[in-house]
């Protein structure tokens, strides 16, 4: 009964791949008092593997067996795991292996499924990796498609954010030929109106959206292509009728300028992956977040993969983990405050 009362909210982080850095950057991050002020962190994972990254990062960190979500100790010194105890001890560091992709999905799945209970207010991911998870038996693209089938959800988004730059993408993994035939006006517009949902519940009462343009100068009034004048154009127009401040389509080449540099904007709708991630990660390749927008539950993540290379060495970076979980619990206080006000 005392954790029901507590108002931080909890948040699922899930281990990840075992093999790789997910352990580490979880156990280095939860070391930071702030975080316990912000939330209850609850690791869904296998405890001998984050005692395990303890060790290999000298924290003094207590690993502590969570027996479900409202036992947790929930304080500073300790780091809470809910414990599936599906990893092997000399499971090997940096390679891939199916019983490390199947873990890593289970995980996961409990994570959607305690979270579409209402019993977490969010879900932070640590890095998995697809080949492993493919040969666990789990044939997804990757976690954004795992939490969208598993909550039957149809309308959803990538968002990626860093200290500098927000942006929202209108397709991502399809080639730019199909990304050409996906730029639709209902379908930018969704995105639109993903963007403006989420950063209010940042605490933003009204974003300010730059929509890019598809095509060079933006499409130059179909001089380069239609798509920003018969598709882009039109759904910035349906999303301003509605009251959302948004701005477009903006030609590529000045939009991040503007946004970046002028601070004219909040977020960046793009219009497909590599416009997006290439400037996110150019500003900042270490703290950026991967956000999943759209879902019935919230959902943040670290924007980089499970770093097979170092994993084991105790030398990965958590700063997108860090930035991972506080961004998790802000979203998390501004819908539990948005539900208040309704």
């Amino acid at each position: 009964m005392q954790h029901r009362r507590d108002p931080r909210p909890i948040l699922a982080i899930t281990m990840g791949d075992a093999a790789g850095c997910g352990p580490e950057i979880i156990v280095k991050a939860l070391d930071n008092p702030h975080f316990y002020q912000l939330c209850r962190p609850l690791v869904f994972g296998d405890l001998g593997r984050i005692k395990l990254a303890a060790s290999l990062v000298n924290s003094s960190l207590t690993i502590t067996k969570a027996e479900n979500i409202h036992t947790g100790v929930y304080q500073h010194g300790h780091v809470d795991v809910l414990d599936f105890d599906n990893i092997p001890e000399d499971l090997p560091f940096g390679q891939v292996d199916e019983r490390a992709g199947h873990a890593a999905f289970t995980y996961i799945e409990a994570a959607i499924q305690q979270a579409l209970k209402n019993q977490v207010a969010a879900i932070v991911t640590a890095p998995i990796n697809k080949e492993a998870l493919h040969k666990g038996g789990h044939h997804f693209p990757g976690h954004t498609e795992i939490l969208a089938e598993l909550s039957h959800t149809a309308d959803y988004a990538m968002m990626l954010a860093g200290d500098a730059l927000r942006v929202i993408h209108v397709t991502t993994h399809v080639s730019m030929v199909d990304a050409a035939k996906l730029i639709k006006k209902d379908r930018v517009l969704r995105i639109i109106r993903l963007a403006d949902r989420t950063l209010r519940l940042l605490g933003l009462e009204k974003p300010r959206i730059a929509v890019a343009g598809f095509n060079a100068h933006a499409g130059e009034n179909g001089l380069f292509g239609r798509e920003d004048m018969d598709e882009i154009a039109p759904a910035v127009l349906a999303a301003q009728e509605d009251g959302i401040a948004a701005t477009g389509p903006i030609p590529p080449d000045t939009v991040f300028y503007r946004t970046v540099c002028r601070k004219e904007f909040d977020i960046v709708v793009v219009m497909y992956h590599d416009q997006g991630h290439i400037p996110i990660k150019l500003l900042g390749f270490d703290n950026g977040i991967n956000v999943t927008v759209g879902l019935p539950f919230l959902r943040t993540s670290v924007d980089h993969g499970t770093a097979f290379d170092i994993a084991g060495t105790g030398v990965a970076d958590s700063c997108s983990m860090s930035a991972a979980i506080e961004f998790a619990a802000r979203l998390a206080d501004g819908s539990r405050k948005s539900a208040l006000n309704q």
